[in-house]
């Protein structure tokens, strides 16, 4: 078995001071012409070439495009030989140098799901080569585990799995395989390969969900390795995957008690103590049924069933169809998202540990992306916020890094581009978000 060797050090970590207030983008002129990213399937609706409901789509700012142009170019850079990128061990948290550390499928899945969501696919975009290198690096490690594990590496200790879990490999892997699927169209073999592999890694993760819905191997922010569990498998089960419905509803669950709607408290001993860890994904939990209330409420209303002042409650959602049991949990799934997302984003929640590390990179992606499948209009502020904020704090060369737990700047910059460039993705994610 290979194992990183841990050698103890301390990292000093500066904190940084955000605000909240608007503010205007200032970027310097780039030394040449800035790249337009491409139009992948998922980008037609954002770019204008296919119906939708354009009061929901918000065009990406030239400024953030140029960061997200600066980024990719960093991490294209710091692609290994064999495909893949790595985040480094948890014991060497000081070594930025892509190429000093180990490759792992955690950070490789990241990074090419941030070139994906920025424009190039698996036949066109600048980084159409990076990325069929990384697909074929997860689609090894999948293949090459053991059918009884848990994760799909051998590697151990290294910052991703020790801050969030110890199958977090498994996990985002997963998600990418969902991501990159229909971007295989042109090659029915890697098409049957790539939902083989899905269907492997969504296997590990059910057997590797406790009674209570959440994941083995916790990390030091073990709330977020079930919060991105829960992604991952409703990122599955929309692309046809073998997904135990159970299962997923406990997952859904575990997220959704960490987060009391009634007195705005979270549950944090899983989370490192930290509201933002937890409350995020309690969003994001909680935002595919809530959007279902929403627009069953609207419609009700519509119809005149219901009186149009009629509040979302359990006992208005049984008028309308539900079960009584069904109207209890969708409910509650409501009153946590509308409660949680405000939590999610209030100043002091958003500081998270202090200052920024891939764990509150991760956080702001999770509450984001909830909110866009919940077909939640305030996205776009929240967009505004967290774009605003990362673009003030991108490293000169391109990339980011964080001061604290995961520091290791390809993760981190995968997870940066993944929030910048999130508008190109909405058409998918409002179609993940939509109940069959």
């Amino acid at each position: 078995m290979k194992t990183l060797k841990f050698i103890p050090i301390v990292v000093g970590a500066a904190t940084l001071a955000f605000s909240l207030v608007a503010f205007t983008l200032k970027v310097e002129k780039p030394e040449k012409p800035l790249r337009e990213i491409p139009k992948g399937c998922v980008f037609l609706t954002v770019m204008g070439e296919e119906r939708s409901d354009s009061s929901f789509m918000y065009k990406t700012p030239d400024g953030v495009t140029t960061s997200v142009n600066r980024g990719l170019t960093w991490l294209a850079k710091a692609q290994n030989n064999n495909g893949g990128w790595g985040a480094g061990s948890h014991s060497r948290q000081h070594i930025m140098d892509p190429h000093a550390v180990q490759t792992d499928p955690a950070t490789t899945s990241m990074v090419a799901m941030a070139i994906l969501r920025s424009g190039s696919t698996l036949t066109k975009g600048e980084y159409t080569a990076q990325l069929n290198k990384a697909l074929e690096y997860i689609l090894r490690a999948v293949e090459q585990s053991p059918a009884a594990t848990y994760n799909i590496t051998e590697l151990t200790g290294t910052q991703i799995q020790t801050k969030l879990g110890a199958n977090i490999d498994v996990v985002l892997a997963s998600q990418f395989l969902s991501n990159v699927i229909e971007h295989t169209q042109h090659d029915k073999a890697l098409q049957a390969r790539v939902k083989k592999n899905l269907n492997t890694c969504v296997a590990k993760i059910q057997r590797a969900q406790d009674r209570d819905g959440s994941m083995t191997g916790d990390g030091w922010a073990g709330v977020l390795q079930s919060s991105f569990a829960t992604t991952a498998l409703e990122a599955a089960q929309a692309n046809g995957a073998n997904v135990d419905e159970d299962g997923l509803r406990k997952s859904r669950e575990f997220q959704k008690n960490n987060y009391d709607a009634k007195t705005g408290e979270s549950k944090t001993d899983r989370g490192a103590g930290i509201v933002l860890y937890s409350v995020s994904g309690s969003t994001r939990a909680s935002a595919k049924e809530a959007r279902r209330v929403q627009e069953e409420m609207e419609r009700a209303k519509g119809s005149g069933r219901l009186a149009q002042s009629a509040a979302p409650s359990a006992e208005n959602l049984e008028k309308i169809g539900f079960s009584k049991d069904e109207a209890i949990r969708y409910a509650t799934a409501y009153e946590v998202y509308e409660s949680a997302k405000q939590t999610a984003q209030r100043d002091d929640v958003l500081d998270g540990f202090g200052n920024n590390g891939g764990e509150e990179f991760m956080s702001y992606l999770q509450t984001g992306e909830g909110m866009i499948i919940g077909k939640d209009q305030s996205w776009k502020s929240w967009y505004d916020n967290m774009s605003g904020r990362l673009v003030k704090i991108q490293n000169n060369d391109g990339s980011w890094n964080g001061h604290h737990c995961i520091t290791s700047p390809v993760f981190c910059t995968a997870t940066c581009l993944l929030i910048l460039a999130v508008n190109n993705d909405v058409e998918r994610l409002v179609k993940m978000g939509k109940e069959n």
